[in-house]
């Protein structure tokens, strides 16, 4: 038997939401199984899957260990070190983090536990501000992502209410995301890349097409062009979508394709030369939990924008 008690990121969650952040490992029809033959209680009651959670409640769940203990790599943060890279931002609600180039931000194919958020999360453990232990269903979590090869700026959430607000934010497009490349060429000296992409799961890429196909999403990013120097441009992007590797793809389709990019033009020794330099938070029409950051930017070190120079 697993007992636990219902803490303030756990509280307003219909029960079987509760358990499928509790177990991620079991899939949704194991946790109507459980509810239905009656191996959860919650406050001592045995509920309907639609049954909230309320602050210090008691649930509890009755099951063989084998089954409820989740896969090891889900324990990462505790074996990898609290570094997650240089901090661009803290405070109690988020963590702004520049991700160095090379490291994956969530778990992939290789099966390494040493990710971006991993760190975080042990960070975190190691600040006090996160204990495993305590929390049923949250943890400290990614709101955007890049790749791999990709550096720059990546927003944490260390609470509930801030991973929703953040979620929000993101969505309702109150954060701006800008990015420093290096490409091939001289584009025009400012304009705006509209496309539709599509996944190609095979070959890890998007494909890109200048007219609606089934499938596809919009993708448009706004660029200008900082500096030119021996036929390679520095441009500043500005997200309007954000869709897998939308700025590559796009430049590269418009001719100019970042220096270092192996997918989509060619690989260099040096490394792809993208970043994900600057965030600001837009003037907020509605109050939040981080309304104090309306108006604000946040950019990586001088020292890493100056790399970018030409």
């Amino acid at each position: 038997m697993r007992e636990y008690t219902v803490g303030p990121n756990d509280a307003g969650q219909r029960i079987d939401r509760f358990l499928g952040k509790l177990y991620p490992h079991l899939p949704p029809s194991m946790i109507a199984k459980l509810i239905r033959t009656e191996k959860v209680r919650l406050a001592g009651k045995h509920p309907k899957p639609s049954e909230r959670t309320e602050l210090g409640a008691t649930v509890r769940v009755y099951a063989p260990d084998e089954l409820l203990d989740p896969p090891s790599e889900q324990k990462a943060a505790l074996v990898v070190p609290p570094d997650p890279g240089e901090i661009v931002y803290e405070d109690e609600n988020l963590l702004l983090v520049d991700k160095p180039a090379g490291m994956v931000v969530h778990a992939d194919q290789s099966g390494s536990p040493d990710t971006l958020i991993a760190r975080i999360q042990s960070y975190l453990i190691q600040k006090g501000q996160y204990d495993p232990q305590r929390e049923n269903t949250f943890a400290p979590a990614l709101c955007n992502r890049i790749d791999r090869n990709t550096e720059g700026i990546v927003i944490a959430a260390k609470t509930a209410v801030a991973l929703r607000e953040l979620d929000r934010l993101i969505a309702e497009r109150e954060i701006t995301k800008y990015y420093l490349c290096t490409v091939e060429g001289t584009p025009p000296k400012s304009g705006r890349l509209s496309y539709y992409l599509r996944k190609n799961e095979k070959t890890n890429t998007v494909e890109v097409f200048e007219r609606p196909v089934p499938g596809g999403l919009t993708a448009v990013t706004d660029y200008r062009r900082l500096e030119t120097k021996n036929g390679r441009s520095l441009l500043e992007c500005r997200l309007i979508t954000g869709r897998t590797h939308q700025i590559r793809a796009s430049l590269a389709h418009a001719g100019y394709p970042i220096v270092g990019d192996g997918k989509y033009g060619r690989a260099d020794r040096g490394g792809m030369r993208l970043c994900s330099y600057r965030l600001e938070f837009l003037p907020m029409e509605t109050n939040g939990p981080l309304d104090y950051l309306k108006g604000r930017s946040f950019e990586v070190s001088a020292e890493k924008k100056r790399r970018y120079m030409l």
